[in-house]
This record gives structure tokens, sequence and C-alpha cells, in this order.
């Protein structure tokens, strides 16, 4: 089966999103959680010792240049998540979004190894994390950091984590019911341009994530020619480690 990607879209506007009860499943089904987890951007817990390894650099980020590489490491098997949600139809589903600008992926490396990252979707003003890999001790909370950080650099208002987990826990997520969730969700998603019908496909995500991920992408103000928000794209905003761990430091 395919899923179509203005459904998509369509569903996560309204508090819905895609799961497969097993990596090799062919089918899915939609949920919708009576208890949201999310992320305050501004809330963002940032430890000693996290900080000390974001400032170290020990990790090279980027974004969008390896999506369907993190996408298929979310995806594989580990000692201690045997399986995954992450099935073909939805993996090709997300890989969809990408190339139309609506999904978006951190990448952490050692060298030219993949170790780490994240990827999501983003939509207006809102960013729903859809799964996080760690194959060194600490990447996927570096990860994280960072995306906070760029999502608040780009106006984002809402980090969507789905499911609540101690791990989400310990970096600030907390849980909030479904009428509060979608209330947080209708004004993050309010000037999405839902009723030019498939239209919407062609905008890609819009200028909050191009603030956020074209820094890292290598692709800086690409396509922004002649719109309002070229200006801005040439600011990177916090790009190092350093910066990073001093923006999360001093507003956490």
């Amino acid at each position: 089966m395919t899923i179509d990607p203005l459904l998509l879209l369509q569903a996560y506007a309204l508090g819905v999103f895609p799961m497969s009860d097993d990596r090799h499943a062919q089918d899915i089904y939609w949920v919708e959680p009576k208890r949201r987890a999310i992320l305050p951007l501004r809330a963002f817990h940032l430890s000693r010792s996290l900080a000390k390894t974001i400032r170290s650099e020990r990790f090279r980020v980027t974004a969008n240049r390896a999506f369907p590489a993190i996408v298929a490491l979310c995806a594989e098997a580990a000692e201690d998540r045997p399986t995954t949600w992450i099935n073909g139809p939805i993996e090709q589903a997300y890989r969809h979004l990408h190339d139309l600008r609506f999904a978006h992926s951190v990448e952490l490396w050692e060298g030219e190894e993949l170790v780490g990252g994240l990827y999501g979707v983003a939509l207006g003003r809102a960013f729903f994390g859809e799964s996080m890999v760690s194959r060194r001790t600490d990447a996927s909370k570096v990860a994280l950091a960072w995306l906070v950080a760029r999502l608040r650099f780009g106006g984002f208002t809402l980090l969507d984590c789905q499911f609540m987990t101690n791990h989400l826990r310990s970096l600030g997520a907390v849980e909030i019911s479904q009428p509060d969730y979608l209330q947080l969700l209708g004004e993050a998603v309010a000037d999405v341009p839902f009723g030019a019908g498939r239209a919407v496909l062609s905008a890609g995500s819009g200028a909050a994530a191009e603030l956020a991920f074209d820094p890292l992408s290598g692709a800086r103000g690409a396509g922004a020619e002649g719109s309002p928000f070229a200006p801005a794209l040439t600011v990177s905003g916090p790009v190092s480690g350093h910066s990073i761990a001093q923006l999360l430091t001093q507003t956490s």
C-alpha cells in the first residue's frame, strides 16, 4: 500500500499519525493519543554532561544530508528493540515527504560514519518528531538539542514528541491532554494553505523550516530568491556546538 502525501499532512494537521505493528507488516493504522508528549522549546533540559558533549563537538551535525539513511537506521532492529513500527509503506511515505520538503532529518557523524540522529515532519510552525536513533552514547540527546535550538531559531512553536518516554521526560518533555494539544496544533498550522488542495504540496514546509534546517543542509537560502524571507536566510543562527550549548543554557 501507499500513503498519499496530502492525506498524511492533513492527518498531522488534525493530530493523527500512522504506525505499523511491525517492520515487516504491510498494513498501517492511524493513531490519535489521548495524552500527548510535547517538548516546550523554552524548557529543554540541558545537563552539564550533555552541554560538555555538545561543546566538545564530538559529533559532526548536519541536516537533510542523509534522510533515507536516517530513516533506515531508525527502522533497524537493535538489542533493546527487536522490531520497529517503521514498515515499508511508512518508510516510503516519509521519503516522499522529504522529497516534497516536508520531512527533515538531523544527522550525527563520527568521521564518515552515521551514528545517530532523528527525523520528523515540519508543517507551519509545528515539528512532529517521528523517530530518534543512537549508535553512540548521547547521540540522540545531542541530535534533539540541536533540533530544539534550530526550531527556536526558525520560529517554531510546537515540538510534538507523540508518546512520553523516560528519555524524553529527562530532557524536558511534558504530557498534555488532547484538547490542549489540539489548541497548540491549531495555532501552529493555522497558516498552512490546505484550502489550496494539492497545491499545498508544492509549497514545502515553509520559511520556518528553511530557517531551521537550511544552514545545516548546505543549502542556505536555497529556493528563497524573491521571498521576503530571503534576507533572513543569510543569517545562520547558532550552528556550532558551543553556540548551541550556550543558547540552551541561557534559556533552559
